[in-house]
């Protein structure tokens, strides 16, 4: 605890020496308690206590509240320790405060009458004391109340430096938590104007204040333009001991260095000529200045030197102006590419992304071509790694295409499989998109599902589909190709789609050659049929009607396969109707009218990429635009028409057979446009079919033993990854893949459970048996079906669980597997990702409405507040789309500061609706959230609070 010589408060140091020799937590309890109880005996009935004493008994509660403990009392004496004129005391009382009182407490009125009293004072420590707390607590009414007061002590001429550089910070902290009400206008000028002055404190904070003012107006505070050059023209060029308070590790003002060039990247470059060589003058002198031998060998001068010369580099892409400079800096940057240290591997990787858009240095980031290749093969790190991949995505264009995109499929084949997916959109989006020769982008393609098939998206293996049918001169080789690939032994089933597709469209052109006459088509395709999935064996129906047409002479042996107890008493709906519609369509109709409902399928109109949509999406910063991109993509767009759609879960939404289009052509293949929610990735059709060839955007692990709670290794893991999806992968190891696909309207929901064998082995005695521990009975009511006894190889179980929330939960039911594999048992328990926030559904409303609402929920049992560090890059496409797949609407306009999430949903249970509230505020530089919610029902906020912070 802060003190001064002489005041060393031997009480307080007795009673820490107490706890600290406590040898249980039980006695150290007991102490605490009989503490408490003499301070609160105090507080009461003795009058005659002085402020040393106040001092003393209020440091001991914060010293029991920071151990954990509630403190309840004391309050009131830290904050008659803020008139106190003694510099300990009132620090204690602003330190209480500060960390036992929010912002909503009904003391804070006192609290802000103190702090003006002290920013009026002539002693510069009672000042900076009552900022310091300010900047600490930053709450809306502070903002309100001093809002006027704290900019006039920054652009006074009286104020000294220390008190000017803790002013500064406090507006920044009030201007990122109440912006509204920070209104600095009339002082703009004399604000701009620190950045020029005397005391590099001064400047430094300033600079930060500057940036976040000019970030909100940026035409309102351009005049810093001119003044940030000239001070950073000042530090670059001076020697570290013109600096020497401010030099770090032979760096001149580094910090400093890193904001102003931060600053300068809000604008474009200067329009005055002077202030536009003097900047050129500075980039300059720091790329020079990288160049020089070190100063020290320390690695804190090589992260100081570092930090200044990448945020120079920085600014030099933002302005994208200067050829000799973009040049310069992609040349540093190479050198870079294989230096020891991983870190600069990495932001030279992504730093080189940014200049291969750029048309003046594309050509010399070509140069480092081979370096980012052998990278990407030999690097160690994963995000390095991914960096690589980025680079060469960027750097592509018509003269090293086929190159580049032929090293990213040999990679593919041993990438790391969270970067996977990524690649496969990649190396599909620069086939595309670069590709002269449109048999190589079949070929391409064809390679990636046979790499990737798991990673290959609907959208991929739809837009080359949509490229066959718009291409003429492409259709018979796609024909023959596809072909040729399914005859390979191990065949990915969305091999099997696409080649589904293109047989069904255009298998008539390779018809003549024996060894791909019709029958063999046919049975080529049949012989994958039982091996797929609902999704994919309905896609291979249609796909025989067609062949109907093409080929009458096999029409016999397509209706046996149609007419089989195995399609006309199948226990999925939609290919039991498929197999019925089909066998009559062909039994019935006249050969004139087979022929217009079966006719090929036009070709698509052009539209925009669905596969480029989709990277961006998933991932805007690894798209960037090329030189030679801001160029649209030359083929054919589409998008296509979803006519029939595989549903599997019939109790919750139907699916009818469609009819045909209004241009006579159906698309009886069931080439559907993408329906896939921001989270979902991997191939597959829809419906809850094509387990095995996950269809899931999680990347599948091995599980392991037992854990602690007797639950399979890593149960808990791929559990969270539930929380804000639906779909995906629950458990995988070399024999078994257990996939979850579930919809959920308000309180019920419906789950499909595959289970597919992996092996060439039966699994006998198959169980999967549903347990809700403690009282989760009856808070959940699961209804579980039959998984079915036996799984065969290659093949796949489902069961269906339905569930009801009857009132809030916060645990999750196990599911017990147990099979005989090979005479072994093997036995997996797994939790089921039955979750309170699917029970949420979405609420909309205006701003009046939302803080109605918020305000009467103050009670503190009706609110769950969380600080906590964020685990993942704060993006805000990414952070929405998390809220929106926690089930919680994203409103707008709703909070003053735009950077804050406001969110609203409800929750339904068997007998209630019950109103949930969120508050999300992003602190970017700290990279910190603090997460409120609120609800009417108490146990709610803390467990949704839990949830919702696992995946931030």
């Amino acid at each position: 605890m802060p003190a001064v010589k002489g005041d060393g408060m031997r009480g307080l140091a007795v009673f820490i020496s107490d706890i600290r020799n406590c040898k249980s937590k039980e006695a150290e309890i007991k102490r605490i308690n009989k503490e408490l109880a003499n301070i609160r005996s105090k507080f009461k009935g003795d009058k005659t206590l002085d402020g040393y004493q106040k001092k003393k008994y209020v440091c001991k509660l914060l010293f029991i509240f920071l151990l954990g403990h509630d403190i309840d009392f004391g309050q009131m004496e830290a904050v008659n320790l803020l008139s106190s004129n003694k510099y300990t005391e009132k620090q204690i009382g602003y330190l209480f405060i500060s960390v036992m009182i929010s912002a909503h407490n009904d003391l804070m009125k006192l609290v802000i009458q103190a702090i003006k009293n002290d920013l009026s004072s002539r002693n510069p420590i009672h000042v900076t004391l009552a900022l310091q707390c300010v900047a600490n607590i930053g709450s809306r009414e502070m903002a309100e109340a001093l809002g006027t007061e704290i900019p006039k002590l920054l652009v006074s001429g009286d104020t000294i430096d220390a008190v000017k550089q803790s002013a500064a910070l406090t507006l920044l902290r009030l201007l990122r938590t109440s912006p509204d009400l920070i209104n600095i206008s009339e002082w703009s000028s004399r604000v701009i104007h620190l950045l020029n002055d005397q005391h590099m404190g001064v400047v430094t904070s300033a600079a930060s204040f500057i940036e976040a003012l000019v970030k909100r107006s940026p035409e309102e505070y351009k005049g810093c333009v001119s003044l940030a050059v000239s001070r950073l023209s000042r530090i670059v060029t001076s020697s570290y001991t013109d600096l020497q308070d401010y030099t770090y590790y032979f760096v001149p003002a580094p910090w400093l260095s890193v904001k102003l060039l931060r600053l300068l990247q809000n604008y474009p470059p200067p329009e005055d000529p002077a202030v536009r060589t003097r900047l050129t003058e500075c980039l300059e002198t720091i790329l020079n200045k990288a160049q020089e031998p070190p100063k020290s060998k320390k690695v804190q001068h090589s992260n100081s030197k570092n930090a200044v010369l990448f945020e120079a580099i920085n600014l030099i892409i933002h302005m994208d102006s200067d050829p000799n400079l973009l040049v310069r800096a992609c040349n540093q940057l190479g050198q870079f590419l294989q230096h020891r240290e991983t870190n600069l591997r990495y932001l030279a990787l992504e730093s080189m992304c940014l200049l291969a858009t750029s048309e003046f240095s594309h050509e010399a980031v070509k140069k480092h071509q081979e370096t980012v290749i052998t990278s990407l093969k030999t690097e160690r790190d994963v995000s390095v790694r991914q960096r690589a991949v980025d680079l060469l995505y960027a750097m592509c264009d018509r003269t090293n295409a086929e190159e580049i995109v032929g090293e990213m499929l040999e990679y593919l084949e041993s990438a790391d499989y969270s970067i996977r997916e990524e690649m496969v959109l990649k190396v599909a989006i620069l086939a595309e998109k670069y590709a002269v020769d449109y048999t190589w982008y079949v070929d391409v393609i064809l390679n990636l599902i046979r790499i990737s098939g798991d990673y290959v998206s609907e959208e991929v293996w739809y837009r080359v589909i949509q490229i066959v049918i718009n291409r003429d001169d492409v259709q018979g080789y796609a024909a023959k190709t596809v072909f040729e690939a399914l005859q390979a032994p191990a065949c990915h089933e969305n091999m099997v789609k696409v080649g589904g597709y293109i047989l069904g469209e255009f298998g008539n052109l390779i018809a003549g050659d024996p060894r791909s006459s019709a029958i063999i088509q046919f049975q080529l395709l049949h012989s994958k049929y039982h091996l797929c999935g609902p999704a994919t064996r309905g896609l291979l129906l249609s796909t025989y009607i067609k062949f109907i047409n093409l080929f009458p002479e096999i029409k016999g042996d397509i209706q046996n396969v149609l007419k089989s107890n195995n399609n006309l008493k199948n226990s999925d709906v939609e290919l039991q109707q498929r197999s019925v519609e089909y066998l009559q369509l062909s039994t019935v109709a006249s050969l004139d009218v087979l022929a217009t409902v079966l006719e090929e399928m036009p070709p698509f109109p052009e539209r925009e990429s669905s596969i480029l949509a989709k990277l961006k999406k998933k991932k805007p910063s690894s798209v960037p635009d090329g030189p030679e991109e801001k160029r649209e993509h030359k083929l054919p767009q589409a998008q296509m028409s979803n006519n029939i759609e595989v549903h599997a879960l019939p109790a919750i939404s139907a699916a009818p057979l469609s009819t045909p289009s209004s241009t006579g052509s159906a698309d009886l293949l069931g080439l559907g446009a993408p329906t896939v929610a921001p989270s979902t990735g991997g191939g597959g059709g829809g419906g809850l079919g094509g387990l095995l060839v996950d269809v899931f955007d999680t990347p599948t692990q091995n599980g392991g033993g037992m854990d602690a709670n007797g639950l399979t290794a890593g149960s808990d893991e791929n559990y969270r990854k539930f929380i804000c999806k639906n779909n995906g992968v629950l458990f995988e190891n070399d024999s078994l893949q257990i996939g979850v696909k579930s919809e959920y309207r308000q309180n019920l929901g419906r789950l499909g459970i595959f289970f597919g064998n992996k092996t060439s082995f039966q699994f006998t005695g198959f169980t999967a048996d549903l347990v809700c521990p403690g009282n989760l009975g009856d808070q959940l009511s699961c209804q579980p079906k039959p998984a079915g006894e036996v799984i065969e190889c290659g093949a796949q179980n489902q069961q269906v669980i339905q569930a009801e929330c009857v009132t809030e939960f916060s645990e999750a039911p196990v599911l017990n597997i147990s099979y005989t594999m090979s005479g072994s048992i093997q036995r997996i328990n797994l939790k089921l990702p039955i979750i309170l926030n699917k029970f949420i559904e979405p609420a909309e409303m205006d701003s009046a409405t939302f803080f109605t609402r918020w305000k009467a929920l103050s009670l503190p049992n009706q609110e769950c507040q969380r600080i906590f560090k964020a685990q993942f890059p704060m993006d805000i496409e990414q952070v929405k789309t998390k809220l929106l797949g926690f089930s919680m609407s994203v409103l707008l306009d709703i909070d003053p500061n735009p950077e804050n999430f406001v969110s609203a949903g409800i929750l339904y249970t068997r007998t209630a609706q019950i109103g949930i509230l969120a508050r999300l505020e992003p602190n970017k530089q700290a990279q910190m959230y603090r997460l409120t919610i609120r609800s009417s029902k108490e146990s709610c906020p803390s467990v949704l609070c839990d949830l919702l912070e696992s995946q931030l």
